[in-house]
């Protein structure tokens, strides 16, 4: 057994997308949208295989919305999209749930070279690079909408 993929739901698919690309190495496919529920997400590769990571973007309160009270009803994937109830965590505080993603790098050296690349492009270092009191040697950042990244070996 293995994990497939993680999902992260964002406010600026684009620009997220754009940040993997341009400091992962991902590849993405094309854009998937469902003009039915307003979602829509990218799948991200990275090299080396593994996990990958899907982009979700619900839709905004501005788009269209269903047709009538009975279409909402018999879209289960629709109402998900719609739920008024959303709330908004601060992915930069400790919170319950996934709390950040990580990337092995291969090396303490590109450890380093990748977390003064992110933060000369002006992401926030918030911890190393070090090694942790479980042996690992990482460090971690804030990027796009303050999600964790962790770059690791």
């Amino acid at each position: 057994m293995k994990i497939e993929h993680v999902a992260l739901f964002c406010r600026d698919l684009e620009a997220m997308r754009q940040f993997f690309l341009d400091y992962f190495e991902a590849v993405s496919n094309e854009q998937y949208h469902n003009p039915r529920t307003g979602l829509r997400t990218y799948i991200l590769s990275f090299p080396n295989g593994g996990a990958r990571l899907e982009l979700m973007k619900q839709r905004e309160q501005s788009e269209a919305c269903f047709d009538s009270a009975e279409s909402r009803q018999k879209s289960t994937e629709g109402q998900l999209m719609q739920r008024p109830d959303t709330i908004e965590a601060d992915p930069s505080k400790p919170h319950i749930g996934f709390i950040h993603v990580s990337f092995a790098v291969g090396s303490k050296e590109e450890v380093d070279a990748k977390t003064i690349e992110l933060r000369d492009a002006g992401y926030q270092v918030i911890s190393g690079p070090r090694t942790t009191g479980d042996g690992y040697y990482e460090s971690c950042i804030l990027g796009p909408e303050g999600i964790q990244i962790e770059i690791t070996i």
